[in-house]
């Protein structure tokens, strides 16, 4: 065997590096990577063993967020560019952490400096990255084909033509077409419309560029689908394109060019002079139109709805070798220790792009930086594609620690055929905040929603309604590509020609509106999982149910083309790609109707309109929860567990206060009709007869404001901020929701009014008296407040010691009461998160952790307690990681009484003989009959836990030191565990 053989066999096998904890960071031009560095300290003492990071690549100019890649093969250097990243690589060794990076193969940002993007727009078809690009080249509208629509013009195109906001200009030897920000080159073969030749005489044009005008008019055609034309094109002009640019930049030219600039650009009211302006960007590959045909139009895939962010096409090898460069180089250099893939769902075919990356960390392990010939079209080298030709990635997870942006719905499994450690957490997000909802009062909650509104509302209706309005407006361009793939199948199968395109069209809406998950998982091989043919199957059957009208033979014909058939029909291949493309959209549909409709619709709880979780949600027992955690520990034990992340529609501190509501339905009932009456003063009707806010974005309001009420609101500064963050979050909402005002069509004078509500609710004026609004809600919050952190607690200690990988959000490490982005993208202020961890060590070191413990109860509301238990927790899983991995996981019940109102559980290594134990209240609100008391002691009564046997008698309470025996029974009392602090970890000593 050879060496190289070797290394491919030993790397292939190995176990990946799986971090004991991330902590993620949004990187951007005011967090760089040397504000990264800085905290890498603060971190290290936290117990976090991973920096886990937004996208590093160049991206557009500004970016707060990294996910508008413009270039894959280089680090942004408003970041520090690769120095800064060297320097930050340097420090996380020292310190021997990794470093989690987010990249984005999904789809990149455009713009005028992205050369691929530009390149196609140039070239069109021809041009060698177009391919590159999710582009559809052949749309159902005639006039599109062989074009790219553009819809970036403010208005319609002819009022901005003979407006004279698109120009012709020349800059640094090169034509280009001017709108505003916008610039765009002119295709070559089109230069010399430009230059008429009738004109030469009067213009004095040398013949040796008459000449070069020529050859340009017969290169071959941008719209070519001709291989070999377009390639003798790419030859012909790496000869001509220089030639043209000196010629452009010479002295002799330039009177021409200025001649040519104020012929074709028109006079301003005199609509005939802008016509030859008007035929040169009519062959142009690109077509100009206003942004608001985009969603019924254009021809390229986006992320969501984003014109501007274009899917890429990872199924293309060239493709993936040219955006995966720089993540090799990085492996290779060991610069980074894992990846999470974003938005993998809009991935063609996800499998093969997840076995095409660990394929590129063999390579990078084995044949290093940079591919080394003979090179698949993929950039990896033949040797390693052939070596592991046979390999079964299906019962592997890969030896790079690979996790995935996959939203599974309750009960959803993500594929096992895919060679990843799991997700990014938000499937357990929703179980960890589900199990601290009272199931029980649900009922109330649901009937208190339709009193508010004065109407019942069905959720699955709402979804259902939303996904069409979605395909209906944002993403109806991409059911007409749908439409003309099932339409050109139609036609050519006999028993289905009589199809209309409409039909076909209601029938794909109709079927992806009922679509159960977010999308299914044949790949290029044209395998279904069992799973997958019965989510095709309900969606199928509830679409033709809803739609009697219809003929059903035509929701047959959908539901036979995505189970593709017959291998050896002539049509296979056609079917397998409408599938494919079909599985593409759903998601996204999803997302926009659900994350992005419905949840800021149907707000009857707002702690469950969470991405990862449903709307329907209402709580779960602690059997499922344990359940749920015993198969991770089995099937994915280093998938991420989230809590907080940059998507997240609010805070996990938010949802753990908001889920104190569903403890107290009277109560909670009681104070919003009472705000309701009190506040309906200030509500406004408008000229149209609305009235501003409507009763359920009040609702929403007040839930908010509920959740997100500082814990520390000392200054009139203070509440001039939060009132602020109210209304820049209530925009957002009420835009999402499409009921009232829109991101397309926005609303000023009816945000005006919810502006003024707010306002008037929550605004203190000096030296006058508190809002009545405000007054009554101080009365009622100490409860909510200090359940809400008690449930933060629970939810923390969960998190750390629950099978998977705690991933952290910034600011996180304190309260943190954030909404939406961008309010959760507000800078956090790690010198006082790294000022305050430093003295809680101090004392513990002098004076003992139970002193620790005693302060930070004393001063609940400056967050230092979730900073200490955060600590203590991450410590003690960094020094057992092997227990918290692989350990067993065991529940343990309650008994005598207080059953529901505490988890508890044994992380367990019977090899090692090394245990666990966590205790976590639940419902503490409930206990403490809303008390605002701290559940400690006393309040558990007889409650106790029995532990298995083989489990040591001794314990240790990580956070207060304090020693614990078992009973004679092998039992331990609540009042014992919780006598000091509200949570416990308890670590078992021989």
């Amino acid at each position: 065997m050879s060496e190289l053989q070797e290394c491919i066999d030993r790397v292939v096998h190995s176990d990946a590096r799986a971090p004991i904890s991330t902590y993620r960071v949004q990187m951007h031009s005011e967090f760089t990577f040397a504000d990264a560095q800085k905290i890498l300290p603060y971190l290290a003492q936290l117990g976090i063993s991973d920096l886990y990071t937004s996208p590093i690549f160049e991206a557009r100019a500004g970016s707060q967020h990294g996910y508008d890649v413009s270039r894959h093969d280089r680090l942004n250097q408003e970041l520090g560019g690769t120095e800064g990243f060297d320097r930050l690589s340097a420090s996380l060794h020292e310190a021997g952490m990794g470093l989690l990076l987010d990249i984005v193969p999904n789809h990149m940002g455009v713009g005028n400096d992205s050369i691929w993007w530009q390149d196609v727009l140039e070239n069109g078809r021809a041009s060698v990255y177009a391919t590159f690009f999710d582009i559809d080249w052949d749309p159902l509208k005639p006039d599109l084909r062989g074009k790219l629509l553009l819809p970036i013009l403010g208005n319609q195109y002819g009022a901005e033509l003979e407006g004279k906001k698109i120009q012709l200009a020349f800059e640094d030897g090169r034509a280009r077409i001017h709108y505003y920000d916008h610039s765009l080159p002119v295709a070559p073969r089109t230069i010399p419309l430009l230059f008429p030749e009738e004109d030469d005489a009067v213009d004095g044009v040398p013949q040796s560029f008459r000449d070069l005008l020529k050859e340009l008019a017969h290169i071959p055609p941008h719209d070519t689908s001709d291989p070999s034309l377009a390639a003798q094109r790419r030859e012909q002009l790496k000869e001509l394109n220089p030639r043209l640019r000196n010629a452009l930049l010479s002295s002799e030219l330039q009177p021409i060019l200025q001649r040519a600039v104020h012929r074709v650009n028109g006079v301003e009211k005199d609509p005939k002079s802008f016509d030859h302006l008007h035929a040169l960007l009519e062959v142009q590959p690109y077509r100009l139109a206003y942004w608001r045909v985009s969603s019924e139009e254009i021809n390229y895939r986006r992320f969501f709805d984003i014109n501007n962010l274009v899917g890429l096409r990872m199924e293309d090898p060239a493709a993936f070798a040219q955006t995966h460069c720089l993540v090799r180089k990085l492996l290779a250099k060991h610069q980074i220790t894992g990846l999470r893939i974003d938005h993998c769902d809009g991935m063609f075919n996800p499998r093969q792009y997840l076995i095409r990356l660990q394929l590129l960390y063999v390579a990078s392990q084995c044949a290093g930086e940079t591919a080394k010939e003979p090179v698949a079209a993929n950039g990896i080298e033949l040797e390693i594609r052939d070596a592991l030709r046979r390999y079964d990635w299906a019962r592997s997870e890969g030896p790079l620690y690979t996790v995935v942006e996959k939203i599974l719905e309750p009960r959803e499994a993500l594929p096992r055929e895919w060679p990843v450690r799991g997700t990014t957490g938000y499937d357990f997000l929703h179980l960890v905040n589900q199990v601290f909802i009272q199931p029980q009062n649900e009922g109330r909650f649901t009937a208190l929603y339709a009193k508010i509104l004065g109407r019942e509302v069905d959720p699955d209706e709402l979804i259902y309604r939303s996904k069409l309005q979605v395909m209906q407006s944002a993403l109806s361009s991409e059911v007409y590509v749908l439409t003309n793939l099932l339409n050109q199948l139609a036609t050519a199968d006999r028993r289905a020609r009589d199809f209309t395109e409409s039909i076909l069209e209601v029938v794909i809406r109709e079927t992806i509106a009922y679509f159960p998950v977010y999308r299914t998982y044949i790949d290029d091989r044209g395998q279904y999982t069992d799973r997958d043919i019965a989510f095709i199957a309900q969606a199928i059957w509830r679409a033709k149910y809803r739609n009697p009208e219809i003929d059903g033979s035509a929701f047959e014909f959908l539901q036979d083309t995505l189970l593709l058939g017959d291998k050896n029909d002539e049509k296979y291949d056609a079917r397998l790609y409408f599938a494919l493309k079909f599985q593409q959209l759903t998601g996204p549909i999803m997302a926009k109707g659900v994350e992005d409709t419905s949840f800021y619709v149907y707000t009857r709880f707002l702690s469950s309109n969470e991405v990862g979780s449903s709307l329907k949600a209402f709580g779960i027992s602690t059997d499922f929860f344990h359940a749920s955690n015993q198969d991770r520990v089995q099937i994915s034990p280093d998938t991420m567990l989230a809590t907080s992340t940059h998507d997240t529609k609010r805070s996990e501190d938010i949802r753990n206060r908001l889920n104190v509501l569903s403890e107290m339905p009277t109560q909670w009932a009681s104070i919003v009709r009472r705000w309701i009456r009190m506040n309906l003063r200030y509500k406004q009707k408008l000229a149209d007869g609305r009235i501003a806010p409507d009763p359920n974005e009040e609702y929403l309001i007040y839930q908010t404001i509920v959740g997100a009420w500082p814990w520390q609101m000392e200054t009139l500064e203070d509440r001039n901020q939060f009132l602020e963050r109210m209304k820049q979050y209530c925009a957002k909402a009420l835009s999402e929701a499409k009921i009232n005002l829109s991101w397309i069509n926005p609303d000023s004078e009816y945000l005006k009014a919810v502006d003024a509500f707010l306002t008037s609710i929550l605004a203190h004026q000096p030296r006058e008296r508190e809002t009545r609004f405000v007054e009554t809600l101080k009365s009622f919050l100490p409860a909510v407040q200090m359940f809400g952190a008690i449930n933060s607690l629970s939810q923390l200690v969960l998190k750390i010691a629950s099978p998977g990988v705690p991933d952290f959000y910034q600011g996180t490490d304190l309260w943190d009461l954030s909404m939406v982005d961008p309010d959760n993208r507000r800078p956090v202020d790690y010198a006082l998160r790294a000022q305050l961890l430093h003295a809680l060590r101090e004392q513990s070191d002098h004076a003992g952790p139970a002193a620790v413990c005693t302060e930070v109860l004393r001063t609940l509301p400056d967050g230092r307690i979730k900073l200490w238990t955060m600590h203590r927790a991450l410590t003690t899983r960094g020094e057992l990681h092997s227990i918290f991995r692989h350990g067993e996981y065991i529940p343990l019940n309650i008994e005598l009484e207080k059953h529901q109102n505490a988890l508890a559980f044994l992380r367990q290594d019977r090899t090692t003989k090394q245990s666990v134990l966590v205790v976590a209240p639940r419902f503490a609100c409930s206990l403490a009959q809303a008390k605002p008391h701290l559940p400690l002691a006393d309040i558990w009564g007889k409650a106790l836990l029995s532990l298995p046997d083989q489990t040591p008698a001794q314990f240790v309470n990580i956070f207060t030191g304090k020693h614990l025996r078992t009973d004679e029974g092998g039992r331990l009392k609540l009042h014992d565990i919780l006598a000091d602090f509200p949570v416990a970890m308890l670590v078992g000593k021989h």
